[in-house]
């Protein structure tokens, strides 16, 4: 009997020693990584020496709501620019975006919104945004408005982009894929070199948000 009641024991410390070894696994795979600069580099996110402060401007959300820099104090601003015609690297950006956003936890997203400004603001006003930007994630804001405002925007925010024609009257819009992370300053913080993973994305903004002092 005592024999038995031994094995037990130790079938039971045992247990209890590999659930523990799993939960510290699980655990420390669940914390951000704090990465060097040239780390983050390599990983595709770029931090600037000095964050760079930038123009206000005066655009709308996909809600009809004002949108401009103090919509992006307070949190950490992912900003994507593209438009809703886009064929293949906005669809797939966005769904990239909200596979990082949807594996964060609670608090992280509570820190950290994404937006996706227009580059075609003529074809995508505040109705199509509504239809389109929700469809990847309902918390993501769809942003359009003043064309110059947007151009000036992009200007300054090292984005590049330009109306390229189709057959009759149509066009597309070929853009910049880096994705622009502006800090909860509301300052231009650094950005994320294209390909993107939604690993890469998630582990890289963890690090910066880690190092940061926001």
């Amino acid at each position: 009997m005592q024999q038995k009641n031994n094995i037990r024991m130790t079938i039971a410390a045992l247990i209890a020693f590999i659930l523990l070894v799993v939960y510290g696994f699980a655990w420390r795979m669940n914390q951000p990584v704090i990465m060097s600069k040239e780390q983050l580099q390599i990983n595709g996110a770029i931090v600037l020496d000095k964050p760079r402060i930038f123009s206000d401007f005066e655009l709308q959300d996909h809600r009809g709501d004002l949108f401009n820099i103090e919509r992006m104090q307070g949190v950490w601003t992912i900003v994507f620019f593209g438009f809703t015609h886009c064929p293949d690297i906005c669809p797939t950006t966005l769904a990239m975006l909200n596979d990082t956003y949807s594996k964060l936890k609670d608090s992280e997203k509570e820190r950290l919104q994404v937006v996706m400004i227009s580059l075609d603001p003529e074809r995508d006003t505040v109705e199509k945004l509504a239809e389109y930007v929700p469809y990847f994630n309902s918390e993501f804001t769809g942003v359009t408005g003043n064309k110059h405002l947007i151009r000036r925007l992009t200007a300054e925010l090292n984005v590049a982009y330009n109306q390229v024609p189709l057959s009759g009257d149509d066009y597309t819009v070929d853009h910049s894929t880096q994705l622009i992370l502006i800090n909860p300053k509301g300052h231009y913080h650094g950005f994320f070199k294209a390909p993107h993973t939604e690993i890469t994305m998630r582990g890289t903004w963890r690090s910066i948000d880690g190092i940061s002092k926001f």
